[in-house]
């Protein structure tokens, strides 16, 4: 670098360091708030990473972490080529995709209709009756679960036999497994998603409601032009957060709705995962799983973050 460069380039540094410390400095206390979050995320979340290194390894619990001997990418190839890698793959896309269209529409589809009640008791006890499921573990979710859809003395059965009609193996028959899946996860987390999005309801200028009303614009009207434009950065934002996970199912779920009838189409890669890494304790193979699901989530997220950009340039 040239002397005059330096001499232009240095101050330049100078002046946005002093800027960078004029500003940590002013919003000090807010940034003291941030440590707590950032030292668990390092410990718990950057540390752990190094474990990755067990993906290319044939892990010995008595060997340990760094003895255990190098075997390259056989992990990796052991689990394309298993027997089970294209259903369990399959199984899992389906799975997310049906949460990420109808579950993820869910919320914002309570939210408007929500946002569109006049009388504000009805709405808050709509709103608290419609979020309450998300505290519900899934062991209790499950166990309703069987109280109504069991067959032989689930309610919904009862009624079925009832009026002349046979029981339906809803937790047992694996045409219907994805679907009590996707429809149980939508009634336990759609009134919380909705949460965010009244949130951001919150934010729109009453205004152009009025102007709108005066322009003829009727309910409907409003809400294409209006409400969704208004939420539709949060909607960007939560998609490509959701992309991220696309091949996480809901292990938690799964795992207790999944049973030796349903298997073929509810086992996804996670409970795969569990029982070849924890019963089976081939660790090095669940890690690779583990690492081959990472990178696929950054790939989307990545891709999503791109489309959205294409869609509004307000997104990052």
């Amino acid at each position: 670098m040239s002397s005059e460069a330096s001499k232009v380039y240095l101050p330049a540094v100078r002046n946005t360091r002093s800027k960078l410390w004029k500003t940590v400095w002013k919003f000090r206390l807010l940034y003291l708030l941030l440590i707590p979050e950032l030292i668990y995320f390092i410990i718990f979340k950057y540390v752990p990473m190094a474990g990755i290194i067990v993906a290319f390894k044939q892990y010995n619990l008595s060997l340990g972490f760094f003895d255990s001997p190098w075997i390259g990418f056989d992990n990796f190839k052991n689990f394309i080529n298993g027997v089970y890698f294209r259903d369990i793959l399959l199984n899992t896309i389906l799975i997310s995709l049906y949460k990420l269209v109808f579950g993820f529409s869910a919320p914002i589809v309570l939210a408007l209709m929500l946002n569109e009640i006049r009388m504000v008791w009805f709405k808050r006890t709509v709103q608290t009756i419609t979020y309450l499921p998300h505290f519900i573990s899934w062991i209790i979710a499950y166990g309703l679960m069987v109280a109504l859809f069991a067959p032989g003395s689930g309610l919904f059965n009862a009624l079925l036999k009832q009026y002349g009609f046979d029981a339906i193996p809803f937790l047992t028959d694996p045409a219907w497994a994805r679907t009590m899946i996707v429809a149980s996860d939508i009634w336990k987390e759609a009134g919380w998603g909705a949460i965010l999005y009244l949130a951001a309801l919150v934010g729109i200028d009453p205004s152009l409601y009025e102007a709108s009303r005066i322009d003829g614009a009727n309910r409907w009207r409003q809400m294409w032009h209006i409400t969704l434009p208004g939420i539709r950065n949060v909607i960007f934002i939560l998609l490509i957060l959701r992309m991220g996970s696309i091949l996480d199912a809901g292990f938690d779920q799964i795992f207790i709705f999944v049973n030796s009838f349903n298997q073929e189409k509810a086992d996804i890669i996670d409970t795969w995962v569990y029982r070849q890494g924890i019963e089976r304790m081939q660790i090095g193979l669940a890690t690779a799983v583990g690492v081959f699901k990472s990178v696929i989530g950054t790939v989307l997220v990545l891709l999503s973050n791109q489309l959205a950009k294409r869609f509004d340039g307000q997104i990052w």
